[in-house]
């Protein structure tokens, strides 16, 4: 059960000015609790303190900030269902999907705590000609300085633990904006930080209007901003950045192809999964799945049946699996995507009913390449089936699309694997699953309006941290 109200984090500290902002259930769109809304004169009070708090987090030894990394496991580790259980209402996330991303939470932090003692850099031979002889340069990576990050709504846990995880193991004072959807996970992270001793101001964790969150972006006291979100807020907060180094994780038209000679029963049980988990609010959910002709009408049989004995409803329950889209609003839009392509000729075969932000599992062939719901970020329990004859024209389909995240390849041909991996514009090629497999040491990111930069511990502390060059000279 959640409580009654949470306070917002400034300054490594709880304060609760108000209950201004309130958060649903979104199961049953009954107010779940209500939390603290920051306005600006907090959010610029926070960024002080971050900016203060910078030499001391640069100054603070390495086995020091593992340490804190491991408290935040255990802590997390000790109050694995009540995180689950905030998941669920919060975000409307099955219990079992929510289950599992507690799990990444604490993998992240664990990962982190690993990564956080072994930032390391490398000796240069300078000695490259005549000119240079008797020098010796060297490198470290030091902290960026204070960073703003803006997190999402569908990963409330995890895709917050990507941000600040990495900032701690870097040494890296931080201010945090939780969606106002879900900022419940964000601000139990606030709550297991508060435990630890950070310097003074290194954490705020600041729920907030969007319209109240310019600082989070034009401020120059940060110095790196990391936003998790929409292709249109992100490259407008890119535009409005200023000096400061950019990264986005954008959204998603992740395509499966699916090759002659796969286990159809094994691609299709990983199809399922990765297009209509947690209710396919994921930017890298299988939106477009492309199977061999040869294989076609056996998988579209298959998945078909599959995906009409998908359970849906209250995601509390256990055997749930597909809950509610994040809001009715969402669920609406989706809706309308679907509708506006059975009238443009695509053939329904699963799905398609809408009650209130419960969206059915929908799978869709025959669609029109130009509609929404083939060719924009579907962003719910929605995928579409084609066919193809030709690998080649298959890659070129995937590629044809203003996003570039990850994508999936059901093969066994080397050959294929390595022309997918050469040719695929998309930041990961996975083979034998779906695209949205992610463990979260890897690099993770894409290109094109997928965003810029990755995520993945080791990589974000890359963009949280800066080289700094020393060179000697020995004049004898």
């Amino acid at each position: 059960m959640l409580k009654a109200s949470y306070p917002y984090y400034l300054a490594n500290e709880a304060e609760t000015p108000n209950q201004d902002l309130a958060v649903y259930d979104k199961y049953s769109g009954e107010v779940a609790t209500r939390v603290a809304l920051a306005d600006a004169d907090a959010i610029d009070r926070a960024i002080a303190a971050a900016d203060a708090a910078a030499e001391p987090m640069r100054k603070l030894p390495a086995y020091k900030r593992q340490a804190i990394l491991n408290h935040c496991v255990k802590r997390f580790e000790e109050r694995f269902e009540e995180l689950a259980q905030a998941l669920c209402i919060e975000a409307g996330k099955p219990i079992k999907d929510a289950r599992g991303e507690v799990t990444r939470l604490i993998d992240t932090f664990r990962i982190a705590a690993e990564e956080a003692v072994r930032i390391g850099g490398e000796v240069i031979p300078m000695d490259i000609s005549p000119r240079a002889e008797g020098y010796t340069g060297m490198w470290k990576r030091v902290p960026i300085g204070p960073c703003s990050f803006i997190s999402p709504f569908n990963f409330p846990l995890n895709l917050a633990a990507h941000k600040v995880a990495p900032a701690i193991a870097a040494g890296c004072p931080f201010v945090l904006k939780p969606a106002s959807l879900t900022p419940i996970g964000a601000l139990i992270i606030g709550e297991v930080l508060a435990e630890t001793d950070l310097p003074k101001g290194a954490f705020s964790i600041l729920p907030c209007r969007r319209d109240g969150a310019d600082l989070f972006t034009t401020d120059e006291r940060l110095k790196l901003l990391s936003f998790t979100g929409s292709p249109e807020v992100g490259w407008d907060l890119k535009a409005r950045a200023g000096k400061k180094p950019v990264v986005l994780e954008l959204g998603g038209n992740a395509a499966c192809i699916v090759d002659e000679g796969t286990d159809i029963d094994d691609a299709v049980a990983r199809i399922v999964f990765g297009a209509y988990y947690q209710s396919g609010q994921s930017c890298i959910s299988v939106q477009r799945i492309m199977v061999h002709e040869s294989l076609y009408d056996a998988v579209r049989d298959k998945l078909t049946d599959a995906v009409r004995a998908l359970k849906s409803g209250d995601p509390k329950d256990e055997e749930t699996f597909i809950g509610p889209m994040i809001s009715e609003k969402e669920a609406t839009r989706l809706h309308g995507w679907v509708e506006d392509a059975v009238a443009k000729g695509a053939t329904l075969l699963s799905g398609g009913q809408r009650d209130g932000a419960m969206l059915q599992a929908t799978l869709l062939e025959n669609v029109p390449a130009d509609t929404d719901v083939n060719c924009q970020e579907a962003f719910g329990p929605v995928a579409v089936l084609s066919r193809f004859s030709d690998f080649n024209a298959a890659l070129k389909e995937v590629n044809n699309s203003d996003f570039g995240l990850q994508a999936g390849i059901f093969t066994r041909d080397i050959y294929k694997i390595q022309k997918a991996w050469d040719e695929l514009e998309v930041g990961g090629v996975v083979i034998g699953d779906v695209p949205s497999w992610r463990v979260d040491h890897m690099p993770y990111g894409g290109v094109k309006d997928s965003g810029l930069g990755r995520e993945g511990v080791r990589y974000a502390i890359e963009d949280m941290t800066e080289l700094r060059l020393l060179v000697i000279r020995n004049p004898n």
